[in-house]
């Protein structure tokens, strides 16, 4: 049985009133592989601005269970924070596929591209420590609004993404595969953000989209993707 651990930032928090990308993933998983998953995870709520903490699990859709609720995530959280906490949260949970979207913070506030990078390649040596045969699908940075104004900072996501691809590349083992979603071409931050960074219903559905096209192709996990109660239906 695959037991996904969502592991993210902000973009996959969510706040109060989100549905989040997870919730999509778990519709999408509910359509194509009942019975055969599990979604696991230390945390399960929202970050809550109102009291700047994790505090909230006031999610815009009511039919989300509180067990694929779970995940990895936090608002300002990113490779940097992520990569000592991994080994502790695929062993206390027994995740075996982890989904991946970090980076945008850490370039944003902690780390230059290098730095991010090294602090990936920890994160990769963590999980395989906790399970040598884990599975990993990253995500890609996606610019935010910042970088049509900061070109240092535009040029930083850039050259991370360079590197993710190589490490990708270098890292991928047959017992533990690792996979380098591709970014749905049509995501437009201003299209598909409320904020030119966080997702609307739009680029949940796109961000979600990517790692369940990535699955697919690669591992066959999943079915194509499902317009079932409009869930990914984004192509």
């Amino acid at each position: 049985m695959r037991s996904f651990l969502f592991v993210g930032d902000s973009m996959t928090i969510g706040c109060p009133g989100d549905f989040t990308w997870r919730y999509r993933m778990w519709q999408h998983l509910e359509a194509t592989l009942p019975g055969e998953y599990e979604i696991v995870g230390p945390r399960e709520t929202l970050y809550d601005p109102a009291t700047a903490a994790p505090t909230s699990l006031a999610y815009a859709a009511e039919d989300f269970p509180a067990p694929a609720r779970r995940h990895l995530a936090g608002w300002g959280e990113g490779w940097l924070h992520m990569a000592p906490a991994i080994r502790a949260a695929v062993e206390s949970t027994g995740a075996n596929t982890l989904l991946v979207s970090l980076g945008l913070i850490d370039l944003g506030f902690y780390t230059n591209a290098e730095q991010t990078a090294e602090n990936l390649d920890l994160f990769l040596t963590e999980a395989r420590a906790a399970d040598p045969r884990v599975a990993i699908v990253v995500h890609p940075v996606i610019p935010n609004v910042r970088a049509e104004r900061d070109a240092p900072f535009a040029a930083a996501c850039a050259r991370f993404n360079e590197l993710l691809a190589k490490t990708v590349a270098d890292r991928d083992e047959s017992r533990s595969p690792l996979l380098l979603a591709t970014p749905h071409p049509s995501y437009d931050i201003r299209d598909d953000t409320y904020d030119g960074t966080h997702p609307g219903p739009t680029g949940e559905r796109k961000l979600a989209a990517a790692f369940a096209d990535a699955m697919r192709q690669a591992w066959g996990v999943g079915d194509q993707l499902t317009d079932v109660r409009g869930t990914l239906a984004v192509r």
